[in-house]
């Protein structure tokens, strides 16, 4: 029995993605009717102050009928990820290396310039 005390069936195909915290279950399940469905479920782990560990689920039920509209909507939606901001994850939480653009407790200073500071420039100079 699952979390919402509702039978689910075997699986009769999955596939699993792990991602580092992340592991992404893929299972096909049939219904009553012995059609199929498809089933997305995220566990993250999560570390107790202790040392031990418990997960979270959320899970995705999705018919055929919405097979189309959820492929469409979610290719347009990692193309423009992915054309906006490429490949290379740039999140702090998944690279050590990452820098802030700037510090918090920095000040940053008024860049507006002065009348009297002004440089007049030539773009034949250029």
């Amino acid at each position: 029995m699952n979390e919402n005390g509702m039978m689910e069936k075997d699986e009769i195909f999955s596939k699993v993605l792990r991602a580092g915290r992340r592991t992404y279950f893929f299972d096909v399940r049939a219904t009553k009717a012995d059609d199929y469905y498809l089933t997305i479920t995220e566990s993250k782990k999560f570390t107790n102050a202790d040392g031990s560990f418990h997960y979270k689920k959320h899970k995705i039920y999705l018919y055929k009928e919405d097979f189309d509209g959820f492929a469409e909507i979610l290719n347009e939606m990692t193309s423009y990820i992915v054309e906006e901001k490429g490949q290379e994850v740039i999140s702090d939480k998944h690279q050590k290396d990452f820098k802030k653009e700037y510090q918090e407790d920095e000040v940053v200073a008024d860049v507006t310039p002065s009348p009297d500071k002004f440089t007049d420039i030539s773009f034949e100079d250029i």
